[in-house]
């Protein structure tokens, strides 16, 4: 199997409240974006990585990442979804993908084994784990219409994997469409294809608040403490 990653980094970080993107603020003393790159860095599987970051910031990526010249940094779009679409179109040899936000530094690598692994058998799949609160649709008036069975609903994460042409033909039929989903799998939804869920991890969070900050560091404490790889 021929795998590439794209890490999605080009985003502004306005609810982080600093004037540093958020994939450059540090854990542990390392930018975030380190910490996420290196859970793909040396997979067996992985053949190319592309970094998606904004114009601007082009430089002070491939700084970040210069330990690691096999990883190719681009510029992103206006949107996350268009930014991914410029990674997919920069990769060369894969046969499937990982698509990542470059802010879940969390993710294991026993968790994205358990997707590669998925990917034998479907076309695509995406983490998730189980919503543990009640969930109410609200209207703009600050109503309640609608409760939701919470045993129906799933909090979605990254990586998602994709047979590359399967969502590259999904990115086109939504670009066709003037469709923007909030995620891959929305586009692949949106294309009439099947999206599997694989049972991911609660600690896999994405890092958008000043507390997320103080969360991410007692997982990697704990992690570290446990002698878990990340």
């Amino acid at each position: 199997m021929k795998l590439g990653v794209v890490i999605a980094a080009a985003g502004a970080g306005k609810r982080m409240g600093s004037s540093t993107k958020k994939q450059f603020l540090c854990l542990k003393d390392k930018p975030i974006l380190l910490h996420t790159l290196e859970q793909f860095i040396g997979l067996e599987s992985v053949q190319e990585i592309v970094i998606v970051t904004g114009a601007e910031d082009i430089k002070m990526t491939k700084d970040l990442v210069q330990s690691y010249p096999s990883v190719l940094v681009v510029p992103g779009g206006k949107e996350r979804q268009d930014s991914v679409y410029a990674g997919l179109k920069s990769l060369r040899t894969s046969e499937y993908v990982l698509i990542h936000d470059g802010a879940r530094p969390f993710v294991s690598q026993s968790a994205i084994q358990g997707l590669v692994n998925h990917l034998k058998v479907k076309q695509s799949a995406i983490l998730a784990v189980p919503v543990k609160d009640t969930i109410k649709q609200v209207n703009n008036q600050g109503i309640v219409v609608n409760t939701p069975p919470r045993e129906s609903l799933w909090a979605v994460q990254t990586p998602q994997a994709f047979h590359v042409p399967l969502i590259m033909k999904a990115y086109l039929h939504a670009e066709e469409q003037g469709f923007y989903g909030t995620d891959d799998a929305s586009l692949v939804e949106f294309y009439g294809e099947e999206v599997s869920v694989v049972l991911g991890e609660y600690t896999n969070i994405k890092i958008t608040t000043p507390e997320d900050l103080w969360t991410g560091e007692m997982i990697l404490q704990n992690k570290e403490g446990k002698g878990i790889h990340r």
